[in-house]
């Protein structure tokens, strides 16, 4: 049977990564990461087509041209990041249900090119204030570099409503149990697990 795809998108700070490791965890929503490609090298021990498909950026150019990326970014010069079709298409017929860290246009991009085949999820902070919070509390990042992601925020959160769903992180546990409704009911599973007697 082939797989579902859910789509995670939220400004940084909103918690996203931290529900997304969260619904892994749960073995029958049989969830599996889409492998993206990139032209940079491999970091450490990465291994290609574990981490990532590491590509030359000549390659990932070609692979733009003949129209392989559901959707792809040049982060910096020559340094691209990308999700391919056909690994997409692969992870579905071998059962898996596909699942999407992305940033909110590779998102809208990934779900206008599903359709209803996908569940688009987008994590939202509370407030500006409470993600301001969020950020300093890290103590990642400079003031500048703050600022700097909070009028990022400010324009990501323009594209919650082109997304099926918006899930407001108010309450990590909270947030985390909708998720996995979400999951769940879009994967037709039951709500709760039955018990053995």
């Amino acid at each position: 049977m082939e797989g579902g795809l859910f789509i995670f998108s939220a400004p940084s700070g909103s918690g996203k990564s931290t529900i997304v490791q969260w619904l892994m965890t749960h073995p029958e929503l049989r969830l599996a990461f889409s492998i993206s490609a990139t032209s940079r090298p491999p970091r450490g021990t990465e291994q290609d087509g574990v981490e990532y498909f590491f590509l030359s950026p000549g390659e990932f150019r070609q692979k733009i041209e003949a129209g392989d990326f559901l959707e792809y970014e040049e982060v910096y010069p020559d340094r691209f990041y990308g999700t391919l079709k056909e690994q997409v298409e692969r992870q579905l017929a071998a059962g898996q249900n596909v699942v999407f860290d992305v940033d909110v246009k590779g998102g809208c991009r990934i779900k206008e090119f599903y359709g209803p085949r996908a569940l688009s999820i987008f994590i939202q902070p509370p407030s500006i204030d409470e993600l301001r919070r969020r950020l300093t509390s890290r103590a990642t990042d400079s003031p500048e570099q703050i600022e700097q992601r909070l009028a990022k925020a400010e324009y990501e959160l323009t594209f919650a409503p082109q997304f099926d769903t918006v899930l407001v992180n108010d309450d990590l546990d909270v947030a985390e149990a909708e998720a996995l409704r979400l999951v769940r009911d879009f994967l037709g599973l039951p709500d709760t697990e039955p018990e053995t007697t």
